[in-house]
């Protein structure tokens, strides 16, 4: 790339349509004024070399009867796109087709690139030889419209607004910014930082659900820290997620070397370089960590649950005077989790990634509980137990959040080699799952509800649960092996339980 005029072979913009489609639009165009062109994010990612993972085409007008009739032909799926905009998708065998009506009465395709959000989206390309005739001749080529320098700045790795107004147009184009800069790994131009740091409250305009898709989109990509770290300095960060600023300037105690915000982003930072290769951190366990990070979702999950993971700290503040006056934020595990399911419900985010990422932050701690009786010599098979059975399948990811907050916290206090022993820790409840947890899960149960009813003349109900999940540790521990063991255990349990509630069995 460079700042000369770019062309584009007419074979690499054939090849983004099948056979099929491409018929299609063809007799589609046919009865169209001339002036169809391919815009945006998929003119960029044939400059980067990139695949696009649809295509965007822009016409001056009627986009969504473009779209229509496009949908009628093949059979595909009619989306419409935006309320305001005359904007429309299609979706048939795979393939997706966006059309844009030229934007808020633009007369021309290079005034209508202007109206864009930045200067990379800002390019476009006259494709009506593509559907003339049997289609263009190998040797064609198509020149990118270019009106504000978006090919100098793809060479350049810049991410540049079009204009102010276009933040003003549509403010959820601010965190587009920050989600650019990351997804290409460009810079982003100074200029920019500056207009996002002066209309910053603006995004309180923009819908939670977009908000949280640009969020998302950040969290997925491998430069999320540095993406936070900016959106925190131009002020933005702190207008989409608030309970953040708290933690600014907030001391900690002796284990820690950053205030409390500072280190939330070091953490953040140290998960992305352990999602980049876990065997680091984890030699002996480098499979079962690539395996849970096969998912994406438990990759952003992870990463979320990285910065959100002392968000309770402030709240929870407290000096203890009986130790020497030290700093304190008991329970503020359970706060957080608590603090983030609320800033999840106001984004509109998924019961499932709530869920998720309030576990990981209620259950952040546990690790380091275990690694304190370890170093003393008293971890029990039981403690081990317990936390397995508390957290399932999310052991691994809870585990790499607690390496990337252990790299996070370097302060004088911190136990030396801790990253050590949370490894080594991990190492032995893998071991505890495999010997004690997943035989006895794979396994009938001793006994079920149906037991407790007919031989133990018991009433269903909540102590049901409490006494099989006793039953079912006690084989995990191996202290039980038969029916009779179970409803033995059993019984000496349901007493125990309805003797405390001064209830009679």
């Amino acid at each position: 790339m460079s700042g000369e005029v770019q062309k584009i072979a007419c074979s690499r913009v054939r090849a983004l349509f099948s056979p099929e489609l491409l018929h299609h639009l063809s007799s589609i165009a046919q009865g169209q004024p001339s002036g169809i062109y391919i815009a945006g994010g998929t003119v960029r990612d044939l400059i980067l070399g990139r695949t696009p993972a649809d295509v965007d085409l822009t016409v001056a007008c009627h986009a969504r009867a473009w779209a229509g009739e496009l949908a009628r032909l093949t059979g595909g799926a009619f989306v419409e796109l935006g309320r305001e905009e005359d904007a429309a998708r299609v979706v048939w065998q795979g393939e997706v087709v966006d059309f844009s009506s030229f934007r808020a009465g633009a007369a021309s395709i290079d005034h209508e690139l202007t109206k864009r959000d930045l200067t990379v989206n800002a390019l476009g390309l006259e494709i009506d030889p593509l559907f003339a005739g049997s289609g263009c001749a190998e040797d064609t080529v198509f020149t990118v419209i270019d009106p504000l320098g978006g090919v100098k700045d793809l060479a350049a790795g810049l991410i540049r607004v079009c204009s102010k107004q276009a933040l003003l147009d549509d403010p959820l184009r601010m965190l587009r910014v920050f989600r650019f800069a990351a997804t290409l790994e460009f810079e982003i131009d100074p200029d920019t930082l500056t207009e996002v740091r002066l209309y910053r409250e603006r995004i309180a305009k923009v819908a939670a659900e977009r908000i949280a898709h640009e969020l998302n989109l950040i969290m997925a990509s491998g430069r999320a820290h540095r993406a936070f770290v900016r959106m925190a300095e131009t002020g933005l960060l702190f207008e989409v997620l608030p309970e953040l600023q708290a933690g600014i300037g907030m001391e900690q105690p002796a284990s820690h070397h950053l205030d409390v915000f500072d280190h939330l982003l070091e953490t953040l930072h140290q998960m992305e370089r352990i999602q980049h290769d876990p065997g680091r951190y984890f030699p002996r366990n480098r499979e079962v960590m690539n395996r849970w990070l096969e998912q994406e979702k438990h990759c952003r999950q992870l990463k979320w649950a990285a910065l959100f993971h002392d968000v309770g700290k402030p709240t929870t503040f407290g000096i203890n005077e009986d130790k020497g006056g030290r700093i304190t934020f008991y329970n503020h595990d359970l706060q957080g989790a608590d603090i983030f399911s609320a800033i999840a419900g106001r984004l509109r985010w998924s019961r499932e990634d709530t869920q998720a990422v309030a576990a990981l932050v209620a259950a952040h701690m546990r690790p380091f509980f275990l690694a304190n009786n370890q170093r003393q010599g008293n971890l029990t098979l039981k403690a081990c137990l317990r936390l397995v059975r508390k957290v399932g399948a999310t052991l691994p990811g809870l585990f790499m959040l607690a390496m990337a907050d252990a790299l996070a916290g370097k302060g004088e206090g911190s136990p030396e080699e801790i990253e050590r022993e949370v490894a080594g820790l991990f190492e032995r409840l893998q071991q505890v799952q495999d010997e004690h947890v997943a035989p006895v899960r794979a396994a009938p149960p001793l006994i079920t509800g149906r037991d407790l009813i007919r031989d133990l003349k018991l009433e269903p109900g909540p102590l049901f649960k409490k006494i099989l999940d006793r039953v079912e540790e006690a084989r995990m521990e191996h202290r039980i092996s038969t029916r009779k063991q179970a409803l033995d255990l059993a019984a000496r349990y349901a007493e125990t339980e309805l003797k405390t509630q001064n209830l009679e069995p």
